[in-house]
């Protein structure tokens, strides 16, 4: 009798399942071939926005998936680069092996930042990271720490020739480096959020009280969810300044957390591939809000913000949503 028994597959449910992998392939396709089809400004500008993403996507785990709101992350950022830098400027690494150490210091940083930020929430944990981001570049401008830092005048980070086998360009070959590196964080990002770790993250974003009374360590996970946080933000520092190939503290001021925090509220909070968009917004509208009116772009940018958040209130992923599921709801009302 059991053999006898057929179990019918809805089509759709198995169309709906191939449906981001083939998202995924597209992307994947589409973005190794990009920068064979764009100038060299253009390639070093796609490289900077997914370098943003991976930035942004690192504060989007925290704020976005732990709740924890943050408006010092360009600190981060500032650690990671110059990790990278002082490496190969006063020691001669090689610049691939900096991009996972800036990572690594800036997770221990990030860490340690996160333990006595367990007794801070809501703006008293954003003041808190407002005066870390504040802080950092003063720091880094210090005549204490001139010889290692380069003071105010910063440091020069020189990238290697492309390998002699491979017909690229160097900015083609760093933009598929990076391309390299955001996949891999993004899949970990993925793979992160919809584990057991995850839930017990976005628990304590829900509702921590609850989170606790069902086991959950939410000092332990809020703190390593900052460390992580950093290490995403650092990694996106160390490959800025090996692309750009300098470092100054003027770089990574207030303004950069600001950036960071818009690009993930216009990407969609909440959402991993939506750090992209976000990324592709913070770089390429405050430019051409500068090119329209130099004097006035600060007003420009913020009307363009004020339109995007009015059209797209949950982001650009979430309008991706709501449009998926309007699709969804006619192809389905057509089958039925």
């Amino acid at each position: 009798m059991a053999d006898d028994v057929k179990v019918e597959t809805d089509p759709r449910l198995t169309v709906g399942a191939r449906v981001p992998m083939l998202w995924v392939g597209a992307f994947v396709i589409i973005g190794v071939l990009l920068p064979f089809f764009l100038t060299g400004y253009s390639t070093f500008q796609a490289t900077l926005i997914m370098i943003y993403a991976i930035a942004i996507l690192g504060l989007n785990l925290l704020t976005g998936f732990n709740g924890q709101f943050s408006l010092g992350h360009s600190a981060f950022y500032a650690i990671g680069a110059y990790t990278a830098a002082i490496l190969v400027f006063h020691y001669n690494w090689s610049v691939y092996a900096t991009i996972p150490i800036g990572g690594i210091v800036c997770f221990v940083a990030g860490f340690l930042f996160g333990l006595p930020a367990l007794r801070l929430e809501g703006l008293y944990l954003a003041l808190a990271t407002f005066a870390l981001g504040i802080a950092v570049p003063q720091i880094l401008k210090s005549s204490h720490l001139e010889e290692l830092t380069g003071g105010v005048q910063g440091l020069d980070v020189f990238r290697p020739e492309v390998p002699e086998m491979l017909p690229l360009t160097l900015d083609q070959w760093w933009y598929l480096i990076v391309f390299a590196v955001m996949l891999l964080m993004f899949w970990v990002a993925w793979n992160l959020i919809n584990s057991r770790t995850g839930r017990a993250m976005m628990a304590i974003r829900d509702n921590s009280i609850a989170a606790r009374s069902m086991g959950v360590n939410a000092a332990l996970y809020k703190s390593l969810t900052f460390g992580v946080s950093a290490f995403y933000t650092g990694i996106a520092g160390a490959m800025a300044a090996i692309v750009i190939e300098f470092v100054a503290p003027d770089s990574f001021t207030f303004q950069l957390s600001i950036l960071l925090f818009i690009g993930m509220v216009v990407g969609g909070t909440g959402s991993i591939w939506g750090a992209i968009f976000g990324g592709f917004f913070i770089l390429i509208i405050p430019n051409f809000a500068e090119e329209i009116s130099t004097g006035l772009s600060y007003a420009i940018f913020g009307i363009i913000l004020i339109l995007i958040i009015y059209i797209m209130p949950s982001g650009f992923a979430g309008l991706v949503k709501f449009i998926k599921a309007k699709i969804t709801g006619r192809m389905r009302q057509r089958v039925e």
